[in-house]
């Protein structure tokens, strides 16, 4: 499934649904390519994550090691 930013424009409480779902989805079996400007709720649902800046790949990994970069929060997760 392809998903591309299915949190813009809405409201905290569907935000919080549709993350829920997509995560009962992918905990079901289902391959799931998210797209997501939202970086740190992408990597808490996630087992990979790719960063790209300006078109190319800047950062990649288990979701949970970049959670965890200094480097990786400090540049892309505003920590």
């Amino acid at each position: 499934m392809l998903l591309d930013e299915p949190s813009l424009g809405l409201a905290p409480m569907v935000v919080e649904e549709i993350f829920r779902v997509i995560k009962d989805l992918g905990s079901r079996g289902i391959s799931i390519l998210l797209v997501e400007q939202n970086v740190m709720r992408a990597l808490h649902i996630s087992d990979h994550g790719y960063i790209m800046e300006i078109g190319k790949m800047a950062a990649h990994g288990r979701a949970a090691e970049m959670r965890g970069d200094d480097e990786v929060r400090r540049r892309y997760l505003g920590k």
